[in-house]
C-alpha cells in the first residue's frame, strides 16, 4: 500500500506551482555504446527539457521474420536493458523524467509498420518473443519509476493482423508496471488504432506533411497543420485522452514539411531557416492546447558539443538556431 501511495505523488507532478499541468517538454535520447555522466545530461537541462525518452532496442532480420533479438552484447550498451538503467539512472539524479520506449529496428532500416508474417506459426513466435522483450523492460519501468512506458513505436501491421495478442499483452504489461502508458503510432496510424481505451495516453509519431514550399514558412505550416489537428482534436475526445508527440521534429533540408519522415541519406541540401519555421508552426498549433500532453523532440544526442551545427542536415536540432527556439518554448 505504500508503494502505491508514492506512485500516486510521482505521477501526479505534471503540475505545476500555479496548479496548471505541466507539458511533457522532451527529448528523445540516443543510445551510445558508451556510459554518460551529468555532462551528457547538462545540455538537456540548459535546453529546459522535463523529460527524456530512453529507448531501448530490438531488431528483426527482416519484415517477415519472427524473432526479436534484443539485450545481447552484439548491441550498443544505450540499447541493453542495463545501459537504460544506467542512463535512466543519470537522469533522475538531475530530476528529468522519464518516459521508456521501446523500439525496434528491422535490418537496413525498413519500415516496421510493415513487418508482418506469413502463417500462424510465425505470427505465435513474434508474439512470443515480443511479450519477453516487452516485460523485460515493464519491470525496468517500474523499478526505476519511471513516469511513462512507451508499449511499441510504428507497429501497424503487427497490431491490425494481430488486435486479441496486444489486448492480452496490455493486461500482461499492468501487471508488472503500475504507471502511466501509451503507444507510439505512426502520423497515419493513430487514427485506427484499436486498444487507446486501455492507455493513459494516444502517441503520436507527428511526421506530418505541412507544406510543400522548399523553404516552409511559419505561416504556411500552420496552414498545413490546421487539417491534421482537426483529426487530432477529435481522436483525442473520441477517447477523452490528452495526446502526447512521442515523437516530433524535422531535418534541416529542403522541403522538411512535404515528407517530415524521411530519413534518406540522398537527401543533401541544407534548409536551417525550414527548420526553424516548421517547428516554430508546431509549437503554436500544439503547445497551448488543453488536450495535447507535449512531446519528445527527435533526437537529441549525447555528445553535444560534437553533433548537429548548421553544416548538419539530419533532425537533431542540437547546436542549430533550433534549439535556441526549442529551449525558450520549454522554459514558458
Amino acid at each position: 500500500m505504500k508503494i502505491y501511495r508514492l506512485r500516486i505523488i510521482i505521477f501526479i507532478p505534471l503540475l505545476s506551482c500555479s496548479g496548471q499541468v505541466e507539458k511533457i517538454n522532451g527529448v528523445s535520447f540516443v543510445a551510445s555504446r558508451d556510459t554518460i555522466n551529468h555532462k551528457h545530461v547538462n545540455p538537456v537541462l540548459d535546453v529546459n527539457a522535463n523529460f527524456v525518452a530512453i529507448m531501448p532496442f530490438g531488431f528483426i532480420k527482416d519484415l517477415k521474420h519472427p524473432e526479436i533479438s534484443f539485450n545481447t552484447k552484439r548491441q550498443w550498451y544505450g540499447e541493453t536493458n542495463e545501459g537504460a538503467k544506467h542512463y535512466i539512472n543519470k537522469f533522475q539524479d538531475k530530476e528529468i523524467k522519464i518516459m521508456l520506449k521501446l523500439q525496434i529496428w528491422v535490418w537496413r532500416g525498413e519500415y516496421t509498420g510493415f513487418i508482418e508474417m506469413k502463417n500462424e506459426e510465425h505470427w505465435l513466435v513474434l508474439e512470443n518473443s515480443y511479450t519477453k522483450f516487452i516485460l523485460l523492460y515493464a519491470k525496468l519501468a517500474q523499478d526505476i519509476n519511471a513516469e511513462l512506458f512507451c508499449i511499441g513505436t510504428e507497429l501497424e501491421k503487427f497490431i491490425e493482423n494481430r488486435p486479441t495478442y496486444w489486448n492480452r499483452l496490455i493486461k500482461e504489461i499492468k501487471k508488472v508496471y503500475k504507471g502511466k502508458l501509451t503507444y507510439a503510432a505512426n502520423w497515419d496510424e493513430f487514427k485506427h488504432t484499436p486498444f487507446w481505451n486501455e492507455l493513459d495516453y494516444i502517441g503520436v509519431n507527428a511526421y506530418f506533411p505541412v507544406s510543400n514550399e522548399k523553404k516552409p514558412s511559419v505561416n504556411a505550416c500552420l496552414e498545413g497543420w490546421k487539417q491534421h489537428k482537426k483529426v487530432i482534436k477529435e481522436i483525442s475526445k473520441k477517447y477523452k485522452k490528452s495526446i502526447i508527440f512521442t515523437e516530433f521534429g524535422y531535418r534541416s533540408v529542403d522541403y522538411t514539411g512535404k515528407e517530415p519522415w524521411k530519413s534518406d541519406r540522398s537527401m543533401t541540401s541544407i534548409n536551417i531557416e525550414g527548420q526553424s519555421n516548421a517547428t516554430k508552426a508546431l509549437f503554436e498549433t500544439f503547445w497551448n492546447k488543453d488536450w495535447f500532453a507535449g512531446g519528445f523532440i527527435w533526437k537529441w544526442f549525447h555528445d553535444h558539443e560534437n553533433v548537429g551545427g548548421e553544416s548538419n542536415n539530419q533532425f537533431t536540432p542540437q547546436n542549430k538556431p533550433v534549439e535556441t527556439i526549442i529551449k525558450n518554448q520549454f522554459s514558458n
